[in-house]
């Protein structure tokens, strides 16, 4: 009688897995002047768990005492298994829509939206888009924004199973953009502090990146914004991804963290990435701070 030999399973073989870590809203702050109000979290909405799903949330006719309004707002995560590239997916997405701060920045439509790709093997750092962010009818005190958008600012998954912030051609992307900032003429002394520092950190990282460190590193700072066009109001500047307007504040567009998350001690940290539409430093018609549209992605593999 013949018999079926079967053929046992690798010893020692461990099967991956993962967890969707996503989150989003639509609005937040905290303003001082002409009124103190904090801000919450508008429309939130988190996935943190390996089942995954399709998580959303939505707010309309939104007002901060008619100061910061917006007319609907939509919020959404997601998690799945991508049978296409053998992974798992995570997206966060927020819009925002009808946008209006102190009648000076508005916008018909703000979109802010992350996505990772964690390979099945050896998918602990995961590719990333922007995808599906944009900026439609963004306007300051009436006059039309013109932005050159880079929703590539990330690049290719970093070769060699590094962290981005240990992988030298994202780095190199980052200090491209921060010293263009930094080193800019008629830049405000208080921003020309900051970006000083960010292209230090930013030297100090590239310096380290071939030093095996399984330590977190403090997050950098990009944008999918590469530039902005003149805009013809009195004072009004540009740098980077940034607008200096005067009598108002600085106003900062698609701006990307990027930085690593320890969930255990002695784990490997994971990589996340907070891509915000809008980000508002108000100091004279108002004076407060305000962060319209922002999403984050990122996930926890193993092994």
């Amino acid at each position: 009688m013949a018999t079926m030999t079967e053929t046992p399973e690798t010893v020692g073989t461990v099967t991956p897995t993962h967890e969707y870590h996503a989150k989003a809203h639509v609005l937040s702050g905290e303003l001082q002047r002409p009124i103190e109000q904090k801000i919450e979290q508008q429309a939130p909405v988190t996935l943190s768990d390996r089942r995954g799903g399709h998580l959303t949330r939505t707010e309309e006719d939104v007002s901060i005492e008619g100061l910061i309004t917006y007319a609907k707002g939509y919020t959404r995560v997601s998690g799945s298994r991508s049978l296409k590239h053998n992974g798992w997916v995570t997206l966060s997405a927020s819009i925002m829509e009808g946008l209006n701060v102190f009648e000076i920045i508005t916008a018909d439509r703000v979109v802010s939206q992350v996505s990772t790709d964690h390979a099945y093997d050896n998918g602990h750092f995961p590719r990333v888009t922007f995808l599906g962010t944009q900026f439609n009818n963004l306007r300051v005190s009436g006059f039309p924004v013109e932005l050159k958008v880079n929703l590539d600012i990330c690049g290719e998954k970093p070769a060699g199973g590094k962290s981005y912030l240990q992988d030298r051609a994202f780095l190199d992307a980052v200090r491209q953009q921060t010293e263009k900032i930094a080193r800019a003429s008629g830049l405000p002394k208080e921003l020309r502090e900051q970006y000083d520092k960010k292209l230090t950190y930013v030297d100090e990282l590239i310096s380290a990146s071939d030093i095996p460190d399984p330590g977190v590193h403090r997050p950098v700072t990009c944008s999918v914004v590469q530039s902005i066009g003149p805009i013809p109001i009195r004072g009004v500047q540009s740098f980077g991804h940034i607008l200096v307007i005067p009598e108002f504040g600085t106003v900062s567009l698609g701006e990307v963290e990027v930085g690593e998350k320890q969930y255990e001690k002695d784990e490997k940290p994971c990589v996340y990435f907070t891509l915000t539409g809008v980000q508002a430093n108000l100091g004279c018609v108002g004076q407060g701070n305000t962060s319209a549209a922002s999403s984050t992605a990122n996930g926890r593999h193993n092994p």
